[in-house]
């Protein structure tokens, strides 16, 4: 039984079922969560500590507290080394499939920027050969004797207005 059902079974709250067990260091079994099991003769224990708690007796003074036995708790154990060995195989397996996965992921991102790089080089050389050939444009565009920005910015003449209406 847990320490619910024991403390429907004798009236009182579960923290007391608890304290009495821990006050009294009774030498209760516990299950693999921690929490307490009791079997017949711990319910027999308690019923006679309720007795005397009822009858006056302080708990210190109880002396049914100082029958002890050994605590046993409950593990679940594997049953074989075998069961045991499977599993660290198959964590060792798959240990080393991530870090096989980790590198082939590395080594594409790696050969991505590779690319990317002779793909920029490729953009600059064809941008210096572009500026080159601007800079060889300008400089024989100056051999002009009027530069280009003077022929841009020159206003038309003004005609006079009768050649203009009858186009002479």
């Amino acid at each position: 039984m847990n320490t619910a059902e024991v403390s429907k079974l004798l009236g009182v709250s579960q923290s007391t079922i608890q304290r009495w067990v821990k006050q009294l260091e009774l030498p209760m079994e516990r299950n693999e969560r921690g929490h307490y099991h009791f079997n017949d003769e711990d319910i027999e224990i308690l019923k006679t500590i309720q007795d005397q708690v009822q009858n006056g007796t302080l708990l210190q003074e109880i002396a049914a507290a100082k029958e002890k036995k050994s605590r046993i708790a409950l593990v679940k154990k594997p049953e074989t080394d075998t069961q045991m060995n499977r599993i660290f195989e198959k964590i060792n397996d798959l240990e080393r499939r991530l870090n096989e996965k980790a590198d082939s992921v590395t080594s594409y991102q790696l050969l991505q920027h590779r690319r990317e790089i002779e793909d920029l080089q490729e953009e600059i050389k064809h941008l210096t050969e572009k500026i080159s050939f601007l800079e060889s444009s300008l400089r024989t565009s100056e051999r002009i004797e009027t530069p280009i920005h003077e022929v841009l910015s020159r206003k038309p003449k003004k005609r006079k207005m009768l050649s203009f209406l009858f186009g002479f």
